[in-house]
């Protein structure tokens, strides 16, 4: 895991620690040293923690303007014994929606797993963004399959279209237009 790296083409459009409206304002990373781990497997030390044991991010971009942030994502998503989406919610998310984000795309390629609880915290997230939209990108079918079991696809945006794999290619906000667009598509 520790060859993971979060997606580092867009670092000359955004950085969130020179971001002074990020919650990772300020951080000052060490390439060298591998602190951070996920059930004793070292991860890449560019990955960001938001509190929860098994589960990391990277804010990729951010436009405060717009009001959306690209979050890509590495780990095990448990809701089950760590009730990650509070953590996510409480610690992270909602400092971002006090910042104007109301449109979130979450990149899962590196999500290796899911435990679902309730969609309480989902919900209530889906209520706060109003005027916007979660969309989760490229995550594996199989987690696709969990999130639904739980019902977090009332909430959140998923497959079909969702899944594109050329994000890579495109500026980020040519990667936020397509996903907007697919979203109003689908809400029409």
């Amino acid at each position: 895991m520790h060859n993971i790296e979060p997606y580092a083409g867009w670092l000359k459009y955004y950085d969130s620690s020179f971001d002074d409206r990020s919650p990772f304002h300020g951080k000052e990373y060490n390439y060298d040293l591998y602190s951070e781990a996920i059930y004793g497997y070292y991860i890449d030390p560019a990955w960001d923690s938001f509190g929860s044991e098994t589960l990391y991010l990277k804010i990729l971009y951010a436009d405060y303007q717009e009001g959306f942030v690209v979050l890509e994502f590495i780990g095990e998503w448990n809701d089950t014994l760590y009730n990650d989406i509070m953590t996510l919610k409480r610690d992270f998310l909602e400092l971002l929606m006090y910042e104007g984000i109301n449109k979130f795309i979450l990149l899962g390629e590196n999500i290796f797993n899911f435990h679902g609880s309730d969609d309480l915290y989902y919900e209530e997230w889906f209520e706060e963004v109003e005027e916007g939209w979660i969309a989760a990108v490229n995550f594996p079918e199989f987690i696709q399959q969990e999130f639904r079991k739980y019902h977090v696809d009332t909430y959140v945006n998923m497959g079909g279209t969702l899944q594109i794999d050329q994000w890579r290619t495109l500026h980020p906000l040519r990667f936020y237009e397509l996903v907007s667009a697919l979203i109003q598509r689908r809400l029409n």
